[in-house]
């Protein structure tokens, strides 16, 4: 009788939003059964039994894509040790120029197979959907953004300037001028009306979101630790929940900051040694986070405020050192929160 070793099977599961490429390997990496189902729990399931031939399904992999978090749940809830892999790294290490669905999910079976598969953390339901939220917001903001430079762009264009009295930009004398401004006229004003009333409901869009933030994160043992820091507010607390997830599951502080975009990127050849900047991947929306964040720290936490100084005193731009205060500090947060479960 074969050892149980021998009974084992590895699944790799290219994934697409009609169909999905399902490849089965034995433990000596044999084809088993290469061919196309419909994206659907039970299909997936269905083909995978009928190859398997008495075997055991040891391990799954996923190519992390929009949807193939929700269908790794899925099977999970299955009973199958279910991984996602990184795109970008599977490809480069594929070393072939060819792509085509049949590669793709063979070449995902036999990584998981020999233990390389470059995985990628998969976030529970309950992230996935405060991130959903947390991004929502953000689109919020980019479009409020579109619209405040639309407005300015047609104040330039007209010449038209607010007197002294009106009070700073974007306050709400500020808009109540630009709403009875007798300066447009025609198109332009009706245009004009039209932008504020698309801030106004932007606004509005933005400060429910916010609301929600708040009520569902209230008894979320992270984010109430994060709101506890200085300069932490909660949009940066709840954001950094559901980026990062579990802080736990990175095995350093360094390696945190390098997922949130904050870490320098070397670019020394021979006798060159030079910096080049904050390396790209990583989380971008992150890191534009955290680089604020870092403004607020160097202004109001002393050993934070120092850093920044030393650092301009040395001749380095602000947003240098600014960004050099967000990658010291994910840091020494990162040990901070260890003690907190998540």
């Amino acid at each position: 009788m074969p050892s149980l070793a021998v009974l084992h099977a590895f699944v790799g599961l290219d994934y697409h939003d009609s169909v999905v490429q399902v490849c089965v390997l034995d433990r000596e990496g044999a084809v088993l059964g290469n061919d196309r189902v419909d994206n659907q729990l039970g299909a997936i399931v269905e083909f995978v039994d009928q190859v398997l031939e008495g075997r055991l399904v040891a391990g799954v992999a996923i190519e992390s894509c929009c949807g193939a978090a929700n269908l790794a749940e899925q099977l999970r809830h299955h009973g199958w040790t279910v991984e996602l892999s990184h795109a970008g790294i599977c490809s480069r290490m594929k070393q072939n120029p060819d792509k085509t669905d049949f590669s793709d999910a063979h070449l995902l079976a036999d990584l998981v197979r020999v233990g390389y598969l470059p995985r990628v953390w998969l976030p529970p339901e309950q992230i996935r959907d405060l991130r959903r939220l947390t991004r929502h917001r953000q689109q919020l903001v980019e479009e409020r953004r579109r619209i405040k430079l639309r407005i300015r762009a047609m104040l330039r264009e007209e010449r038209i300037t607010p007197t002294a009295d009106v009070g700073t930009v974007w306050t709400n004398s500020w808009k109540q001028w630009l709403k009875a401004s007798s300066a447009l006229s025609g198109h332009s004003r009706w245009v004009m009306d039209s932008h504020l009333a698309n801030l106004d409901r932007v606004n509005e869009q933005i400060r429910n979101v916010e609301q929600r933030m708040e009520e569902s994160t209230k008894d979320d043992a992270v984010v109430q630790k994060l709101l506890a820091q200085k300069g932490v507010g909660l949009v940066t607390a709840v954001t950094m929940r559901a980026e990062i997830g579990c802080f736990r599951r990175f095995r350093c502080g360094k390696q945190l900051a390098r997922y949130c975009a904050v870490t320098p990127k070397n670019v020394s050849s021979g006798k060159r040694q030079a910096d080049g900047g904050l390396i790209q991947a990583g989380n971008l929306h992150l890191r534009n986070m955290l680089i604020e964040a870092a403004h607020r720290l160097a202004r109001y936490v002393p050993k934070w405020k120092t850093l920044k100084d030393r650092l301009k005193s040395a001749g380095k731009p602000g947003s240098v050192a600014a960004a050099a205060v967000a990658n010291r500090w994910i840091r020494h947060l990162y040990w901070e929160m260890q003690t907190t479960a998540a």
